[in-house]
């Protein structure tokens, strides 16, 4: 959880302190006493249960836009609510994430209908939704995507695949990406990214199914789907034909710096896992937290987990005050995450043979912030990114 001192600093306000105390209010009264399932049926009810509790408790509205567009986001409130989530639960940080980003292109780019008939139910937790995105051969390289939907009069059908989808197998809504018009292939062989349209697809559409589910060491809902001549009306267009690559992007800079806060909460857990086990811990006559070497891991592990919370902060207040994101964004999202897995490892460490012993909280902690680093642009990814942005 964000230390109380924390918020005091200029990047918050007395909403997002209301918003931080929402967040811990919750997480004290559903996440504290409850086990972490492996069993795919038990982590699909769960993630089930907690949109739904998140709903209930008003929560989603912090990730999903208002019909009438008097809500939007604000990005330091979704790291706020992040980084307390995935301080007490992975499987509860993952339900509030998705449930923004999967409804996020039609909060960003959805016409009233299309916000009217699914955002409701997304934010109360009535519905459940999913970003389908990557494919096999198109997931850092989004442009390389080669689902494609074809129109035919007043409908589109959807050919193709899309795996590693989070939600896949649960969701109710599915934001799809697929190609309107064939790839243009540069010189270098690079695709580009124009051509590319969204679309909301139901489960109950004709020519849609999970392919399968796919069980990743973090346990979480996740698939590959199918779509197989699969009909959708037109009026399910997220925007125009054409613009879905730039939805696309717009929803991941929306959430990349929310990514950074759920790996900040992560690390906060294995820091203050480490300090109370290294207070208690008796070896040679004394406690753990006395030698040096200890002390020097401890003092690290302190100083990169505040080095990025402030990163993902600036971030985060970036975007609310309509500055340049994109460095900042890529700056936050590999330095916390990459931050988090040194933290997260000494923790292990400095707990020895109960560090690796399944069910420790340590060890759930270095098999969830592994994913971080990888989804929602990989590390080597942000660092392009960066590069780019500092050589303009």
């Amino acid at each position: 959880m964000l230390p109380e001192e924390r918020l005091a600093l200029p990047w918050f306000g007395s909403q997002h302190r209301e918003t931080a105390a929402a967040a811990a209010r919750f997480a004290s009264l559903r996440l504290g006493q409850r086990d972490h399932p492996h069993a795919r049926n038990d982590v699909d009810r769960r993630c089930r249960e907690y949109v739904k509790e998140l709903g209930r408790d008003g929560l989603l509205d912090h990730c999903v836009a208002a019909v009438d567009g008097s809500r939007s986001f604000d990005a330091r409130a979704l790291c706020l609510i992040r980084e307390t989530m995935a301080w007490h639960d992975g499987l509860a940080d993952f339900a509030f994430a998705m449930q923004g980003l999967g409804s996020g292109p039609i909060s960003l780019a959805g016409n009233d209908s299309l916000r009217g008939r699914y955002l409701p139910a997304v934010a109360s937790g009535d519905s459940v939704a999913a970003f389908a995105l990557s494919e096999t051969e198109a997931g850092s390289d989004v442009a390389a995507m080669t689902c494609q939907a074809r129109r035919d009069g007043e409908h589109y059908v959807v050919d193709g695949s899309k795996t590693w989808i989070s939600n896949g197998g649960i969701a109710d809504v599915y934001c799809v990406f697929a190609r309107t018009e064939p790839a243009v292939v540069r010189a270098d062989g690079s695709v580009e990214a124009r051509g590319i349209s969204a679309f909301v697809i139901e489960p109950s559409d004709p020519g849609f199914s999970i392919e399968r589910r796919i069980d990743v060491i973090a346990p979480h809902p996740l698939a590959t789907l199918r779509f197989n001549a699969c009909r959708i009306p037109v009026d399910r267009r997220i925007g125009t034909e054409g613009e879905g690559f730039k939805i696309a992007m717009r929803t991941l800079d929306v959430f990349r710096a929310s990514v950074a806060a759920a790996a900040l909460g992560f690390a906060q857990r294995a820091l203050d896992e480490a300090l109370g086990h290294v207070r208690t811990r008796r070896m040679f006559g004394t406690t753990l937290g006395e030698f040096q070497l200890t002390k020097a891991a401890l003092a690290e592990m302190a100083t990169e987990l505040e080095a990025a919370r402030q990163l993902t902060y600036q971030a985060a207040w970036l975007r609310d005050t309509g500055g340049t994101v994109t460095k900042a964004a890529a700056m936050a999202k590999m330095t916390a995450t990459e931050s988090a897995q040194r933290i997260i490892d000494r923790a292990v460490q400095l707990f020895g043979g109960r560090g690796v012993v399944s069910g420790e909280v340590v060890e759930r902690l270095y098999r969830d912030i592994r994913a971080l680093r990888i989804y929602e642009g990989a590390t080597e990814v942000q660092k392009l990114i960066i590069a780019r942005e500092v050589m303009r």
